[in-house]
This record gives structure tokens, C-alpha cells and sequence, in this order.
């Protein structure tokens, strides 16, 4: 809030980042085959459909490229069922303890809560004029200053999530898609039984 403040006295605006999360994502949903259906690029475009975004995240992202394999990569472990009655509140089966990955790997969804961080640049239209140039006259001109916010990145937040609610209702559609709400919960709970059996 003080920076939106001190941006508005100074007739200037701000950018920024936010973060949209997902949970309760099935695991395996995207494609590690086509490149067209990797989950992490089709939120990727989505949410870089979206004006003024400038930089997408899975996790950790950028931060990634700045450590080494063994800091980042999420483990897997394993915790039979009976192990996980008595430690109480993690359920027995394959587990990570970290989602540096942010939820997709190999383009599918692993589990863990899908984390995204959107990259929005400052608005264009300023109190404090730019330099511009008049299209007609090719002389230098101040830049018309429209009213506009001085920070929207709070609301692009919300158009975020929307973006990737439905990437995601899309990509779980993809894989048990059917004609009625009744086919679609048959297709996912067969599925679930499936990969239990792992």
C-alpha cells in the first residue's frame, strides 16, 4: 500500500506479481506425450493470454535455475496404510514432502497443489506523461493520459484464476469427458480405483 501511494504522488504506476493455486487436482492430468497438452504450457498461454501478464512460474520457477538438482527435485517416498493409521493426518501411499515442481511434472499433474506466479507489467497510461510520437506530424508528443488504476494487479489476480479454473475443467474434461455428469463421475471414479491399485 505505501508504494501504490508513493506511485500516485509521483503520477506513476505499478506492476507485479500473483500467485493463483489449485487443489484436489486428480493425478495424471495433461499429457508428458503431446506437446500441445502439456498441463504446465496450456496454463502457461492462458494465463500469458491475459493483458498486461509478462512472466509465468510452475513452483519454483525461475528460483530453479539458481540451485542445484538436489535442492529442488521433490522426492518421493512411501508410507504403507497401517504405518499411516498411527502418524495421523498422512495418508498411506506414495508421497513428497516438498512441491518444488508446483503440482505438474512432465507436463501432468503429480498431486500436489498446482502453484502459479503471473508476472504483470505496470499499466501504460501515466499522470506523468511519456514520450510519444504523432503519428500524422512524426514530431515528439506527451502521451494522452487516460484515467486508469495505479496498480490492477489485485484485480488480475481474479481474471487469473478464472484463466486456469477453466485450463483445468478443460484438461479434466479431455480425460473423462462423457455426455452427462453421470458418465464423467463413472469415467474419474474408475480411474481412481485404477491408480489406488498403485
Amino acid at each position: 500500500m505505501k508504494l501504490v501511494d508513493k506511485a500516485i504522488k509521483e503520477g506513476n504506476s505499478l506492476g507485479g506479481v500473483f500467485k493463483v493455486f489449485a487443489t484436489g487436482m486428480p493425478i495424471g492430468i495433461g499429457s508428458h506425450v503431446q506437446w500441445d497438452r502439456k498441463l504446465d504450457g496450456r496454463l502457461a498461454q492462458a494465463l500469458m493470454s491475459i493483458q498486461a501478464m509478462k512472466g509465468v512460474e510452475t513452483g519454483l520457477g525461475f528460483e530453479m535455475s539458481r540451485r542445484s538438482g538436489s535442492e529442488v527435485m521433490d522426492e518421493i517416498f512411501y508410507m504403507p496404510q497401517q504405518s499411516a493409521l498411527v502418524n495421523k493426518g498422512r495418508a498411506g501411499g506414495f508421497f513428497r514432502k516438498t512441491n518444488n515442481s508446483g503440482g505438474i511434472e512432465g507436463g501432468m499433474t503429480n498431486g500436489m497443489p498446482i502453484i502459479l506466479r503471473v508476472a504483470m507489467k505496470p499499466i501504460p497510461t501515466l499522470r506523468k506523461p511519456l514520450r510519444s510520437v504523432d503519428i500524422i506530424t512524426k514530431k515528439p508528443v506527451q502521451a494522452a493520459y487516460e484515467r486508469s488504476d495505479i496498480c490492477a494487479v489485485p484485480a488480475a489476480s481474479v481474471i487469473g484464476e478464472a484463466m486456469v479454473a477453466l485450463t483445468l475443467a478443460d484438461a479434466f474434461l479431455e480425460k473423462f469427458g462423457g455426455n452427462s455428469i453421470n458418465e464423467i463421475r463413472c469415467n474419474f471414479d474408475s480411474y481412481c480405483r485404477h491408480i489406488r491399485k498403485f
